[in-house]
């Protein structure tokens, strides 16, 4: 029986168990895929300072993000076809972060639709949101993610156009699998995986499938996603966007200060540091590397998130003490479902919970929001 100690352990199952295409979709970046590996190598560059002879009793990672009580500063990020790691993947993911007590951010382009999610869980989550050509739909969906009851909207705007992943080339991605003599040999390898989407119903984009006029199979489906990401998206479609929708805004996809100062101009509530996982422009800094300079320029402004390369508790902590709010994993909770389905998301949530505990504790804190920056080795730490 394998023992699951790390998140790394939960990848090497994931890529066991869910067929070639998807795990690659997850498990990849763009071109060279130098930002993806950046986001994660950057964060060892950062060192600790341990601390010794503090009481370490009474600690708690408790804190919050965008005004939510949180059981530690970590939220699922939204993963596009999170359905297709495992069957009712973000029914799974999203009821897994409600018990732990952390939010969960369903995708645009999941397959589980917001009103599934919404059926299956009792805490708001949050919604993001790709801004696509046809508003109409557009304004359909944010008022969905309204009758949801959705605590925010997470406004991706590093998407206008999609970067080239050679992956999902090769493997020719879609959802669900185009059954070619390659896709048919892996998915036989995958027998867990088959039985479980043997048992549900849900195989297509669930927030798109059955809401756009003319669609009405996967290649009607395919035709229109590739052709609907929105490459004339700028910031006067923000305030649109804020104002259709009423609620908290937040941000994501800000890896520049000029483009930070801009989203404080909007009025939003939060931006998160993301360069999409490394999944856009291949060479882009890390986002650990640019959230400095971010929090330092509007952090006092407006409540600065991020994401990128959180593969442990330590990562958490170290972005918490350059001065973000909250961070969002992707990957993480990603492989944890493809391995184990729920069990594996809260196997996840646990693995990063112990780590941020253990880690607070040795660098003598017992309460987050007490962790800054004097918890770093100073010159380790990009300034």
């Amino acid at each position: 029986m394998t023992v699951i100690t790390n998140i790394e352990d939960l990848r090497v199952l994931a890529q066991k168990r869910v067929p070639r295409m998807f795990y690659d979709y997850a498990d990849s970046g763009s071109w060279t895929e130098s930002t993806y590996r950046a986001n994660e190598a950057d964060f060892q560059a950062i060192k600790l300072r341990q601390r010794v002879a503090v009481n370490m009793e009474g600690r708690s990672t408790r804190t919050q993000m965008l005004g939510r009580d949180v059981a530690m500063p970590v939220a699922l990020a939204p993963v596009g076809m999170t359905g297709m790691q495992h069957a009712d993947g973000e029914i799974k993911a999203a009821r897994a972060a409600e018990k732990f007590g952390v939010p969960f951010t369903l995708s645009t382009m999941s397959i589980c639709s917001i009103e599934d999610i919404a059926a299956h869980t009792q805490a708001p989550f949050w919604f993001q949101l790709y801004v696509m050509r046809d508003r109409a739909f557009i304004e359909r969906l944010i008022d969905r993610a309204k009758a949801a009851n959705c605590g925010a909207l997470v406004l991706t705007l590093d998407l206008q156009i999609i970067g080239q992943r050679h992956k999902d080339l090769k493997n020719a991605l879609t959802a669900p699998p185009r059954l070619t003599l390659p896709n048919l040999i892996n998915l036989a390898t995958k027998p867990r995986w088959c039985l479980g989407m043997a048992g549900t119903r849900r195989h297509n984009f669930g927030n798109i499938f059955g809401h756009v006029q003319g669609v009405k199979d996967m290649s009607d489906l395919m035709a229109w996603t590739g052709q609907q990401f929105d490459p004339t998206l700028n910031w006067g479609d923000v305030a649109w966007i804020k104002k259709r929708w009423g609620g908290k805004l937040v941000l994501k996809g800000i890896q520049d200060v000029e483009d930070a100062k801009l989203a404080v101009d909007t009025g939003a509530d939060a931006l998160i540091v993301s360069n999409h996982g490394g999944r856009q422009l291949d060479g882009a800094q890390s986002s650990i590397r640019s959230l400095p300079a971010i929090v330092d320029a509007v952090g006092h402004k407006i409540e600065v998130h991020m994401d990128g390369g959180i593969r442990s508790g330590q990562d958490v902590l170290k972005a918490r003490a350059l001065g973000a709010k909250g961070v969002y994993i992707g990957r993480a909770f990603t492989y944890g479902l493809g391995a184990m389905g729920e069990a594996g998301v809260t196997k996840a949530l646990k693995i990063i919970h112990k780590e941020l505990d253990l880690t607070m504790a040795f660098c003598g804190r017992t309460q987050m929001d007490a962790v800054d920056k004097s918890i770093l080795l100073a010159g380790t730490f990009p300034t």
